[in-house]
């Protein structure tokens, strides 16, 4: 396995990953949720979703043939949950009600669907096709690592930026999401059309 290690597809990797999980375009969701008094565990949040990333690296393809759903339909049902979520945060309304038992934000909508996601699962399976498994791992940790120290340092960021830096970046972010969740859906709703088509 070490044999197969490359300096090139570990940068690669960890590029794509790092463009895909975009826990820097999470801070004002994470922020907003603190602000509404739910809890965020930046050591939780990092360590399930590596848990939740690396188990469907390895067991993704089987796991979604368990259930007869095609990795097309899994990336389109992730792209209208981020779609929902960007339109929180645009139109400053609240979708995602946490009416349950557990005031913690730190699984939904953190882990899942804005870390662990179906975008950062399809990139998994999707980078698994050209690189070697050793590279893609190391690019995985170092990932999880800067998601820990980002979701650690919220608070100083908002101190840094204010109230009124943190309202137009939210903003900001909430465009970016409905384009990133745009693209998902498109890319897949045609590949999902074209298998049907079959």
């Amino acid at each position: 396995m070490l044999s197969k290690f490359s300096v090139q597809e570990l940068v690669s990797a960890f590029i794509v990953l790092f463009a895909v999980i975009d826990i820097i375009g999470a801070i004002p969701i994470i922020i907003n949720l603190k602000e509404r008094g739910q809890k965020v565990d930046a050591t939780k949040a990092t360590v399930i979703s590596f848990v939740l990333l690396i188990g469907f690296f390895f067991v993704g393809d089987w796991m979604l043939k368990l259930f007869h759903v095609d990795i097309e339909s899994f990336a389109v049902a992730g792209a209208l949950v981020i779609f929902l979520m960007a339109l929180e945060m645009l139109l400053d309304i609240e979708i995602f009600k946490n009416q349950g038992p557990i005031k913690e934000a730190t699984l939904v909508p953190l882990v899942f669907p804005l870390l662990a996601g179906a975008g950062s699962f399809t990139t998994l399976l999707s980078l698994r096709a050209e690189y070697a498994s050793i590279n893609i791992i190391i690019a995985l940790i170092l990932n999880m690592i800067w998601v820990y120290v980002v979701i650690s340092m919220t608070g100083k960021v908002e101190r840094i930026l204010g109230k009124g830096g943190i309202y137009i970046i939210r903003k900001f972010f909430g465009v970016i999401l409905i384009a990133i969740a745009v693209r998902l859906f498109t890319a897949n709703i045609t590949l999902l059309i074209e298998s049907l088509q079959k």
